[in-house]
């Protein structure tokens, strides 16, 4: 019988699919960050993270389902310490592009959080109505600290201001997909983040920011994004 690992090796003839391949499969997207920026950004943050905590004060990891999925699946896997991770999921869009301004939990923690350092990993902050609740559901289970990382931020859409301490990429209003995010389910398994062309009325974009990653302990005046202050420093 060959080894296993001979028969996975083999499997070489199937490769990974191209840029052209996914905009040939979903015409109906228009590519806003790609792939590669992506990849970068979150090697980024995950170095900055890991300097920010020590092995000895580790984060846990709270993903928002579905949509911060995937890039929690990546950016675990850039901090090279022992994180742990968790989900809750909460609604507040349903079938819709609007956030519906009612968020209720539809599933909690499996972990108890008190005295540890709770990072919150989203996928995108809009309206900050649904991180604005989880934030206070959190904290009346004292943790030791409470941070938040987000993929993605749209300034225009704050309802509620949050300070962030780890951000992706500030983005305008523009209802996105791709990269964990859906619309109507969909959508979720794109490489890159993009925009889907009957809701788009505006020129391309040119103008996503990566917010610098070192900066001052206070909120930041252009992107709203913040550095937090070392755990072991």
């Amino acid at each position: 019988m060959e080894p296993l690992i001979e028969k996975a090796m083999r499997s070489d003839r199937y490769e990974s699919a191209t840029h052209t391949e996914w905009t040939i499969h979903f015409p109906e997207v228009e590519v806003l960050i790609p792939e590669e920026q992506i990849q970068a950004r979150v090697a980024e943050l995950g170095a900055q993270i890991a300097c920010d905590y020590s092995v000895e004060n580790p984060p846990l990891l709270v993903g928002v389902l579905k949509g911060s999925l995937v890039f929690l699946a990546d950016l675990m896997r850039a901090i090279p310490l022992p994180v742990q991770f968790d989900f809750v999921a909460i609604s507040s869009y349903g079938a819709e592009t609007e956030h519906s301004g009612q968020v209720r939990l539809l599933k909690d923690l499996d972990t108890q959080i008190a005295g540890c350092h709770v990072l919150v990993v989203e996928d995108i902050l809009d309206t900050g109505l649904t991180l604005s609740y989880l934030l206070e559901l959190l904290r009346m289970r004292q943790p030791a600290s409470l941070k938040i990382c987000t993929l993605l931020r749209k300034p225009e859409r704050h309802q509620v201001e949050i300070p962030v301490d780890y951000c992706g990429f500030v983005i305008p209003n523009r209802f996105v997909v791709g990269y964990g995010l859906d619309y109507n389910g969909r959508y979720r398994n794109l490489p890159f983040i993009g925009v889907l062309r009957a809701m788009s009325q505006e020129p391309k974009q040119v103008g996503v920011q990566a917010p610098p990653l070192h900066g001052r302990d206070e909120q930041d005046d252009n992107t709203g994004c913040s550095r937090p202050s070392s755990l072991h420093s």
